[in-house]
């Protein structure tokens, strides 16, 4: 560790060591397996710093932009904590919507199967838009997501999905230890892997509410009794496709479904809304320091 004494303003000086110099400091940098930088190195570094009260006035206005992001976090933390609670009370009918007569019928308990159908239909027309599973943007273009395709080169084969259709992936991953499934949002049309489970809910089965029931994870007890103990194969779960569709899911009638899809919904949103706040505000914060240290 090397520490720094200087008579500038110490969090000026850490912004511009960490953006505008950082190339330089890596450069100087030695080791193979542990990378040494010594003060001696440093001390070769030529810095042209603009005066005390000017530095003074930048950190102030970059503490306070990354105070602010950080605010902007807790905001999304503290949604998304509030949209689990509520997706737990609900989906274990702790908590129950009201209509007209005051309640709904009881919930029923269907399988996977009976409220929805397999989807094999392959990429006939030729799709280019292959999609991957992400825990935080769910169904997305590889090239959107990875900024390149990593798929196989013949992807005629692959799954041709439409929009509102879900896909499984039985891969598990940190937060989904059943693995996650997701359903196509930002896209009219895509195709994925056939190692991915595809289905669509029928038509009396709000799709909205589904997407919110998989999110929660309320179904991962169901999966966790059909995925073989111990049998995982390059990160997948051992899970047939018949077992799959015989996984039960717990249903009340369409109209509270719509009336829980939309609540859940509205949070959902509210967090999107503040997720673009943040990416602005670290767009902005990039600028600053790719054009203040110029």
């Amino acid at each position: 560790m090397n520490i720094i004494k200087t008579k500038n303003n110490g969090v000026f000086l850490s912004y511009y060591l960490n953006s505008k110099k950082k190339l330089e400091i890596a450069k100087l940098s030695q080791g193979i397996s542990v990378v040494h930088l010594y003060s001696s190195q440093l001390a070769l570094l030529n810095l042209k710093l603009p005066q005390l009260e000017e530095q003074e006035k930048l950190s102030g206005f970059l503490s306070l932009l990354n105070s602010r992001i950080q605010t902007q976090k807790k905001i999304i933390e503290k949604l998304e904590s509030l949209i689990q609670g509520w997706r737990e009370r609900i989906f274990s009918q702790k908590v129950r919507f009201k209509n007209e007569r005051n309640s709904f019928s009881s919930w029923e308990i269907k399988k996977l199967k009976d409220i929805s159908i397999r989807i094999t239909t392959k990429n006939i027309e030729s799709n280019k838009n292959v999609l991957t599973i992400s825990a935080q943007y769910g169904l997305i273009s590889q090239l959107d997501f990875f900024s390149k395709s990593v798929s196989a080169k013949n992807i005629d084969n692959y799954y041709l999905l439409e929009k509102n259709d879900f896909a499984y992936n039985k891969s598990y991953s940190n937060g989904y230890p059943m693995g996650a499934i997701k359903q196509l949002i930002n896209y009219k049309k895509g195709v994925v892997s056939t190692l991915y489970i595809c289905f669509r809910f029928h038509d009396y089965i709000n799709s909205e509410y589904m997407k919110h029931y998989f999110d929660s994870g309320y179904h991962n007890v169901e999966i966790e009794k059909i995925a073989q103990e111990g049998a995982r194969n390059h990160g997948l779960l051992n899970i047939s496709i018949t077992d799959f569709f015989d996984i039960k899911i717990s249903l009340p009638s369409r109209e509270e479904q719509t009336k829980i899809a939309n609540f859940l919904s509205s949070i959902q949103e509210k967090i999107e809304t503040e997720k673009k706040i943040i990416e602005k505000l670290e767009l902005q914060k990039k600028f600053l320091l790719t054009n203040l240290f110029v």
